[in-house]
């Protein structure tokens, strides 16, 4: 009896809860989100998502990652927040006069008009999180939607240039951005020299309708020009040429290591400086130096050489040695040195101290 009697207490505040809920929603109905909260039954339900499209008055559709819009159509975006920020795609945000970004009290309102295929792309909404007068996004409660635009004549997303140079890195995946206009549409990725088409397995090579394709390694080989197809229906148009330019990329930033030959060195000797550091084969590290001499105008003198790593075939040392002829008094004190590969740069130092030079005793 007792079981029976809690279980119709649940079942009240459910209800109970609901009916206020359905109150609350019919009063604020252009709010974003409701969230339904019973405490004593430790039940939380999450009723709808943060970002949603408004079909009319009081009418909304829930937004998942991808949204198809007719293009000539009204697209109109709400988030909840206060305040809110919109990331959209470069296109929208150079042609202003058909966006309106309105932020009420609980929510922003999003809305473009005369929608194009070049609106194609992706909408975020960032909530705000202000200290005073100082905000800053909430990367973490970012809302995204892919918004694709179709258009029964353009199945790329229109570009003013033919030609796009893309560098391919070697420790770094690389994105050939041949975004479609339609998720229907079947896309295929070709060379230009000699002439075919690449295959995608989805592991080295793979394709999102969101992003293009992506080279998850890219190698020597996957070097030359390269373009996008798109087919649907009796359609099929080329996207612009992508120039692929392979780099080879350092792992890190180099870490040299300085010496000079002595930290005393009297008037009227020679000194040698040497800045030594170990990287990739074939990846340049070039030296640059700083010396007490540049005062007074003093030339720099440097023997730079590359020599293999021993036991360690993909690596190699490079060294650059600076030379001091008959040392003066004006060559005393810090000299640096500073490797940079493509990954960054790292200087060392060292001192040096001039000392008189030793006279020798008559007998």
């Amino acid at each position: 009896m007792s079981l029976l009697k809690l279980s119709e207490s649940k079942w009240r505040l459910v209800l109970s809860a609901l009916l206020v809920c359905a109150i609350v929603f019919d009063i604020l109905q252009r709010e974003v989100c409701i969230f339904l909260m019973l405490s004593k039954l430790s039940y939380f339900k999450k009723l709808c998502t943060l970002c949603i499209k408004v079909l009319g008055r009081g009418v909304f559709k829930k937004v998942g990652e991808t949204l198809s819009v007719q293009t000539g159509d009204t697209l109109s975006l709400r988030c909840r927040g206060k305040p809110v920020q919109w990331s959209i795609p470069l296109y929208v945000e150079e042609d202003e006069g058909r966006l309106v970004i309105v932020q009420q009290e609980r929510f922003s309102l999003l809305t473009l008009v005369n929608t194009t295929v070049a609106d194609t792309g992706e909408y975020t909404c960032f909530p705000m999180y202000c200290e005073d007068k100082d905000c800053r996004r909430e990367y973490n409660k970012a809302i995204k939607v892919f918004i694709f635009f179709p258009d029964p004549r353009e199945l790329f997303i229109p570009s003013s240039s033919h030609y796009e140079m893309i560098q391919l890195r070697s420790n770094w995946p690389t994105v050939l951005p041949c975004q479609v206009t339609s998720p229907e549409a079947k896309v295929t990725l070709h060379r230009e020299f000699p002439p075919g088409e690449v295959s995608v397995d989805g592991t080295e090579i793979s394709f999102n309708s969101r992003k293009g394709f992506t080279i998850h390694r890219p190698r020597p080989h996957h070097a030359g020009v390269l373009h996008c197809v798109a087919a649907l229906g009796n359609l099929r148009q080329s996207s612009t040429k992508y120039i692929l330019i392979y780099v080879n990329y350092p792992m890190a930033p180099p870490a040299p290591v300085i010496q000079a030959s002595s930290s005393s060195v009297a008037v009227g000797v020679n000194l040698r400086v040497a800045c030594s550091a170990v990287g990739e084969r074939d990846i340049f590290i070039e030296f640059n130096w700083e010396y007490p001499g540049q005062q007074i105008g003093r030339p720099l003198y440097t023997e730079e050489t590359t020599i293999p790593v021993s036991g360690e075939a993909s690596r190699q040392q490079f060294q650059s040695i600076l030379q001091v002829d008959e040392v003066r008094d004006v060559d005393q004190g810090t000299y640096t040195c500073t490797a940079q590969n493509l990954q960054g740069v790292k200087s060392v130092s060292t001192t040096v101290k001039v000392v008189p030079k030793t006279r020798k005793l008559s007998v």
